[in-house]
């Protein structure tokens, strides 16, 4: 692995990204040796930067759920991030682009647990059972490191992604909570829209076979740590759409079917 200096590094020049709206060289072409562990690493100390502000964690997301999304980053299993209190938005609320550096929105489910998820073993039915509602969800996605590098066109790689804490930026919840067990999970579906016009359309299986296989991964994940997920966290599940890009001016509207919807600006 890397050196503890140069994760600190890392995450120095993420957090000086994010507040400068500029985005800076991929870890993975600074540092062609990089390993997953190594962007874990980057990925804590940047968020304990935050921590030290001020921040609080208010729960966790999970990417690259999909088959198509893990073949293109060239990996076998999703990746993971941290949501912080900062990060929250209200449904219908304008969103400040400025605020972000190139972002994109995604199309989820929330799972919000009444108690606590431990272990090596947690199942599917642990986490249905553990969690009070599930709730529709928009994730805000940002790049604080080059997509394609500018120099060399070489796409970013997937430790330069959980480096950057999962490209997690921001999160709405909106329309109807329900109990997890109330509907089959794997069938809720959403349309999309951007300015009026449907961009995108997606069914929540396209999530590991159903959403709560990815909060169970998550907690097998985090036990060789001894770390739990919280009662009162959110855990965004895993996108069902691809991104798509979120630019001033644009607006938002995703309808969930039975389970409402939820809008918001950028301005």
């Amino acid at each position: 692995m890397l050196s503890t200096d140069i994760h600190l590094a890392l995450a120095r020049q993420y957090h000086a990204a994010e507040q400068g709206r500029e985005q800076v060289l991929a870890p993975s072409l600074q540092y062609p040796d990089i390993t997953i562990e190594d962007a874990y690493a980057v990925q804590r100390a940047w968020i304990a930067l935050k921590l030290a502000e001020g921040r609080v964690i208010k729960g966790h997301k999970i990417g690259l759920t999909s088959r198509a999304m893990q073949q293109s980053s060239q990996i076998t299993e999703p990746d993971y991030g941290t949501l912080l209190d900062d990060m929250f938005f209200t449904d219908g609320s304008d969103i400040p682009a400025g605020r972000f550096i190139v972002p994109m929105v995604e199309v989820e489910l929330a799972f919000i647990l009444a108690r606590r998820l431990e272990g090596p073993n947690v199942s599917l039915f642990d986490v249905l059972s553990a969690t009070d509602y599930v709730i529709p969800a928009i994730e805000i996605i940002d790049a604080r490191c080059h997509r394609i590098d500018p120099a060399s066109k070489r796409p970013r790689k997937v430790f330069d992604t959980i480096s950057d804490n999962a490209a997690n930026a921001g999160i709405v919840l909106g329309g109807r909570p329900i109990k997890p067990l109330d509907v089959d999970l794997r069938w809720v579906s959403a349309l999309l829209y951007r300015n009026g016009v449907i961009e995108e359309t997606g069914v929540a299986a396209g999530v590991l076979n159903h959403p709560a296989n990815g909060i169970a991964w998550l907690a097998k994940k985090f036990a060789p740590h001894g770390v739990a997920l919280e009662p009162g966290q959110v855990i965004l599940a895993g996108s069902f759409t691809r991104p798509v890009p979120a630019r001033p001016g644009d607006t938002f509207h995703v309808d969930y079917g039975p389970m409402g919807n939820i809008s918001c600006r950028f301005v």
